[in-house]
């Protein structure tokens, strides 16, 4: 991986401190390295492990041309993980989400076409040319408010290959959802989390800016090599087919 994963960085981000040792969960132990002042403090070691983990899966998800849906909803997270998204030109949430995105996507989907299409009605001048300005500005509005709720996943093809959630209990929803349909998922696990729950766990800190700030770098970076050995590879199955 292009991009190594450093414990101290993680030190610095304050990846290492976890909730107070009553509000633990008992799955967590083996993430957890001690006891500090009525908090746990998890174990970066493992933390470094699981991170490299993550990153080879999501290289390899993104190297087969497969989708990465990235979720963040909650304040801290919700810049982050679009900045992330939108480099990597992937799916993302950082608003509420909606029940039934992943299981429902036809009434998702639905409601996605509708948006496309206003926004290609809008843009064709369509709608100027067929009502006053007060109905193109209410259409406009409509068009804003979809955006703000559908626009991360406007380009989302069906069923993503693998989910990025920077945290697992904010994103419940979300972590039901995937597991139901069979979606891997790599996401932050604080010592108040059940990481079973997650095919790639990662042990940190899941309220601390830096630190997802650092992890979120980490799965950009393994994206964004992953998409270049696709990039790779496409040129090289053309040649084939022709």
């Amino acid at each position: 991986m292009a991009n190594e994963v450093n414990m101290k960085d993680l030190l610095e981000a304050g990846a290492h401190f976890g909730h107070k040792t009553s509000r633990w969960h008992p799955k967590m132990a083996q993430y957890i390295h001690s006891k500090r002042g009525g908090i746990h403090i998890i174990d970066l070691s493992k933390s470094v492990e699981s991170i490299n983990a993550a990153m080879r899966f999501l290289n390899d998800t993104a190297a087969s041309g497969k989708q990465i849906l990235l979720v963040g909803t909650k304040r801290q997270a919700q810049s982050i993980v679009k900045e992330a998204a939108v480099a990597t030109n992937m799916p993302y949430v950082t608003e509420r989400w909606l029940g039934g995105m992943l299981t429902n996507w036809n009434t998702i989907g639905g409601r996605i076409k509708h948006l496309k299409d206003l926004e290609s009605r809008m843009a064709s001048g369509e709608l100027a040319n067929r009502y006053s300005k007060l109905e193109v500005q209410r259409f406009q509005e409509e068009i804003d408010e979809l955006n703000r709720i559908y626009g991360g996943i406007k380009d989302l093809n069906g069923k993503p290959g693998a989910i990025y959630i920077v945290d697992v209990i904010t994103e419940a929803n979300a972590v039901r959802e995937a597991n139901r349909i069979g979606i891997p998922i790599v996401g932050i696990v604080d010592s108040n989390s059940d990481p079973t729950l997650i095919n790639y766990p990662i042990p940190a800190n899941d309220d601390a800016i830096k630190t997802l700030q650092l992890i979120t770098d980490y799965v950009r970076s393994a994206i964004e090599e992953g998409k270049a050995k696709q990039a790779k590879k496409a040129p090289v199955a053309e040649k084939k087919e022709d």
